[in-house]
Order: C-alpha cells, then structure tokens, then sequence
C-alpha cells in the first residue's frame, strides 16, 4: 500500500509539471471576490468583544451587566463582570449557527456548485447586518447573529474550495491563504472600527454592528458571486464536461489545458465510485488522514486564540486597561495578525506547508508561556 501511495504521488507530481497556463488576472479578481467571506468572517470576529465592552450597548441590552461594570462598591473581580447568559448566547449564537449550517451548505457546495453557496452565504451576511444594525431588543440583536453565523457556514465551506480548485497549482497555496488574508484584515479592521465608534456616543456600536461599514463587502460578495465563474472541478463533477473545459481554458489562459483537464475528470470519476463516502473515510488505510484533518484544526482552536481575538477587548479591560487602551490594544493584535499572515502568502509555495506548520506551532507554544504563566 505504502509503495502504491508513492507512486500514485510521482505520478501526479509527473503530471502536473505539464500543467500549462499560470495566475491569470480572471483567476485574481474572482478569487478577491470569494475571499470577501473571509474578510466578513474576520469582521465579525473582532468587532463582538469591542462592542461588548461599549456601555452604550451594554446598558441598552444588559443592564445587569453595565451596572455591574460600574459599581465601584461591588466585589466582583472584573471577570465575573461579564457573567451574563444574554450576553454568552450574543457571542455563541454566531458560532453555533455557522456549526449548523455547514452542514447544510457542504451539501448545496456538491450538488449545486460553488457559486451557490457563496452567494447564499453573501445574502445572509446582508440580512445579519441589516438586523444587528437595527437591533431594537435583545431577540432581533440574536436574531441577526443568526443570520450572520448562517453566512460564515456556506462562506467558510464554499471559499477555501473554491479558492484551491480555481488556483493553478504551483501557486494554489499563496492563493488558498488569500482566505485567512482576508480573515485577518477583516479582525484588523473591526478593532479600528471598535476603536473609532466607540467615541460616537450612544449609537456608535451600531456603526460597528453593520459589520464592517461592511454590509458593502457583503453586498459586492453576493453580486460579484453571481458573475463568478464556478470551478471546472465542481462543472465535470456535475456532468458538465464542456463546460468544465471551457472554463479551464478561461481562468488558464490557454487552450492547452489537457493534462490538467485529464486529472480533473478521473479525480471527478473515482469519487463517483465510491458509493459510502463516509464509511470509505473510517477504512484503516484513510484514517492517518482523518486523524490530522480533525486533529489539527482542533489542537489550534484548544490554544484559546480564537478566545483571545474574540475577547480581546474584554481580556485587556479586565486586565485593568482603559476604554482606549483596551481597544488600542486589539488594533496591535490585529495588525501583526494580518501581517503574519502575509509572510504566510509569500513563504508558503516556496517553504511548503510543513515548515510554516511547525513555525508556527513552536511561536505559539513560546506565546502561551507567559499566557498560562504572567
């Protein structure tokens, strides 16, 4: 089995070396355009724990919390101070819709394409923010979050598929990470946000509930979405063959586009012979690649930085930080993020995945050391 794997390897890397065609500007400006749902999702991400530590939205959604907040007699660590159920389901009920409609949205991504996802997750992202913006209690303020995490589900399984299926493969990393680019600039940019509205007393946290002065990005996602191309592997997976060809030797820029065109038909015809999809995932010789695609993701999300990004506000608030400082402190976060993420685009097709996996893993572990011990 270990030899035939090999092979198999050598075969495909053989193959692809005669994959012709590069990185047109077609191929750039739809994968700008999908990327939006990253930079939504970032948004998203960073503007809660901001507006959460707003008093203007605070005292109008919960009271008990602001009152704590401010009670100067109360023994309250300043943890304990955001003890709030509202306010937990406000920050959860984000993730745990987006949780729910993924499941949904990897069955409209197989059998309707690509595109349908994307544009199903622009259209919620725009209903999200309309509701949060105009948030009048606490059901529509959820209501909206709903929304929004429904988008970040089809967004989230629809982008990096559609990214990695229309990059050319010798740059389909650099491409593939424009997601987590725009993820980045959209946390960077809901701190700035969070920072500037945070003086516009007392609606400013609806400026930053629009999602990013960014209900625009959600639109320019739906409309952009519709003018997309879909991917030539989700075209021949449906059966449209010529289709699929034709927009190859679009997005390629070349007629010749044979070799690759070959791969993506037979890739396309063996998991079509595969009749339990899922049972096939549990068979022995497949589960060393289960194992990293759970393992992985999970141990990064263990490392609490998704908690960080998202409270980060909070955190430095509790820490004894001011309003300003507290958020000040976010903008910092959130710019080495993204600039990170940079060096991520430029190394990665040259290093390989494996050098910026274990980079990364011995910044974090540096990182949490003063984290678990300050």
């Amino acid at each position: 089995m270990a030899d035939g794997c090999v092979e198999a390897v050598g075969v495909s890397n053989e193959r692809a070396e005669q994959y012709q065609g590069g990185v047109t500007l077609y191929v750039v400006v739809a994968c700008m355009v999908a990327a939006i749902g990253g930079s939504i999702f970032g948004y998203d991400i960073g503007i809660s724990g901001g507006v959460t530590s707003m008093d203007p939205f605070l005292e109008k959604f919960f009271p008990a919390v602001y009152s704590r907040k401010h009670n100067k007699i109360s023994q309250d660590s300043h943890y304990c101070k955001y003890n709030n159920q509202g306010l937990v389901l406000f920050t959860s009920s984000l993730y745990v819709a987006g949780l729910v409609a993924s499941l949904f949205a990897s069955h409209v991504t197989r059998r309707y394409g690509r595109k349908a996802s994307i544009i199903s997750g622009g259209i919620s992202f725009l209903l999200g923010s309309a509701l949060n913006a105009g948030a009048m209690n606490l059901t529509m303020l959820i209501s909206g979050r709903i929304m929004l995490g429904v988008g970040i589900g089809f967004s989230n399984q629809a982008v990096p598929l559609y990214l990695s299926e229309l990059a050319p493969p010798k740059t389909r990393g650099g491409l593939n990470i424009m997601f987590q680019l725009a993820t980045t600039i959209g946390i960077f940019t809901a701190n700035m946000v969070n920072y500037t509205t945070q003086k516009i007393k007392p609606w400013g946290w609806r400026l930053s509930l629009t999602l990013g002065l960014a209900a625009a990005p959600a639109l320019l996602m739906t409309v952009g979405g519709i003018f997309l191309p879909e991917t030539p592997n989700s075209l021949i997976e449906r059966g449209h063959l010529d289709k699929g060809r034709a927009v190859l030797e679009k997005i390629r820029g070349t007629w010749d586009v044979k070799a690759e065109y070959e791969v993506i038909v037979e890739a396309s015809e063996l998991a079509k012979a595969i009749s339990h999809p899922f049972r096939n995932i549990l068979e022995r010789r497949n589960r060393p690649q289960l194992v990293m695609a759970i393992c992985m993701p999970m141990f990064q999300i263990l490392t609490g930085i998704n908690s960080i990004l998202f409270y980060a506000p909070v955190l430095f608030a509790s820490l004894g930080f001011g309003a300003n400082a507290s958020l000040y402190s976010s903008v910092i976060t959130g710019a080495v993020l993204a600039a990170s993420t940079v060096v991520s685009i430029a190394t990665v097709d040259r290093w390989g995945r494996r050098a910026l996996l274990l980079s990364g893993g011995i910044q974090m572990m540096v990182c949490q050391v003063p984290l678990t011990f300050p």
